[in-house]
């Protein structure tokens, strides 16, 4: 973003669910405008024939393993843990409302 403005902070507040009064959008207006300074020198470096990785240290990489089915807990001992249960399953609260 080479032109950030005041409008753009203002769309980022919103979409972000960010109140703030004014001296605060200033402040951070001000700070976010270094951020973007500071991208932007990362720009003019040149990566040509650098490998792209996902990790800064080549000595770390995931370990992956297999997938293996062990011991399961009793389900009564798992739902111990649960903070409602009935019927032997986990209730939880509903996740789509209806339109009644």
């Amino acid at each position: 973003m080479k032109n950030f403005n005041q409008e753009d902070l203002d769309r980022l507040t919103k979409l972000c669910r960010i109140a703030c009064n004014e001296e605060e959008k200033k402040t951070l207006f001000e700070k976010l405008g270094k951020v973007l300074k500071f991208m932007e020198q990362l720009e003019e470096i040149d990566t040509t024939g650098i490998k792209e990785c996902d990790h800064v240290l080549e000595t770390i990489s995931n370990v992956m393993r297999e997938d293996v089915v062990g011991e399961l807990l009793p389900r009564e001992l798992f739902l111990e843990n649960a903070p409602s249960h009935v019927g032997g399953m986990i209730r939880v609260p509903p996740v789509i409302k209806s339109n009644n």
